[in-house]
């Protein structure tokens, strides 16, 4: 499901900066459920850090351990 090249530059961002799943949205074009989809992914894999920001409520970045687990993948 995730092997599109949408879903491989939104994880580079995210391996980068930390992003609200609105951006992840916009940066990405993906729908909203495609968006809630892969963040429940990666969160059920563990491989989300959660940061709490007073201007977005929740911004989602993936730690150093993505390179590992893409190429497992």
């Amino acid at each position: 499901m995730f092997r599109r090249i949408v879903y491989r530059r939104l994880l580079s961002d995210l391996s980068q900066r930390a992003l609200c799943e609105a951006e992840m949205h916009q940066r990405s074009g993906l729908s909203n459920a495609d968006v809630r989809a892969l963040i429940h992914f990666l969160s059920a894999e563990e491989l989300l850090e959660v940061t709490e920001r007073p201007e977005v409520i929740s911004r989602w970045r993936l730690p150093a351990l993505l390179p590992t687990w893409l190429r497992r993948a």
